[in-house]
């Protein structure tokens, strides 16, 4: 369910968030002050129903807590719901910088690019490569690296590609499938 910034909130829950917001309560995952008031912002955000607010909100939570996950989540659920792509990119390449060993950001961003129309290919392969060489066993990032090839007519990388992909059967048979019918559009190797 996608926070409310899409829906009205309770008195009390709006009171919770301020009170956090203030340092009047501290939740128990607080490790230090900077994580709770960015955790407390992101909340305040999710229950609001004004969306340019609930996003300055959000963007000052990256800012206070760069590596809190939530802000980014809920930011690219936001821009990708409105097809502002460019926007989710924004938003992943922020979170990369403060957390560069997140496979899921380097494949979000690539996934944006491969949402523009048309897709921006050569802009999205470093990111899938990117992802790739954080995670070798990511049969997404292989699938996509191998259509990229193939777009590009690089044959050989391409097939490598996308046999890596339709490999992993058992762990994504969606994407061995999706993988093989590529393979079957590139023809025999």
């Amino acid at each position: 369910m996608l926070p409310r910034f899409l829906a009205k909130a309770s008195a009390a829950a709006l009171f919770f968030s301020f009170l956090m917001l203030f340092g009047a309560a501290e939740p128990l995952w607080a490790q230090d002050s900077s994580r709770a008031r960015a955790h407390a912002l992101v909340d305040a955000a999710i229950q609001m129903t004004d969306s340019k607010q609930a996003l300055k909100l959000l963007w000052q939570a990256t800012d206070i807590d760069p590596s809190l996950n939530e802000p980014y989540i809920y930011l690219a659920l936001y821009y990708n719901s409105r097809e502002d792509f460019g926007k989710v990119v924004e938003v992943y390449k922020k979170f990369v910088v403060h957390a560069p060993n997140e496979v899921s950001a380097y494949l979000n961003i690539g996934e944006a690019y491969m949402s523009f129309q048309p897709p921006r290919l050569e802009d999205a392969l470093p990111f899938y490569k990117k992802a790739h060489e954080l995670d070798p066993h990511s049969s997404f990032a292989a699938m996509r690296m191998g259509e990229i090839y193939a777009h590009q007519g690089n044959r050989e990388e391409a097939l490598r590609f996308l046999k890596e992909a339709a490999a992993d059967k058992a762990k994504n048979p969606a994407i061995a499938s999706e993988a093989e019918r590529e393979l079957r559009q590139l023809g025999p190797a």
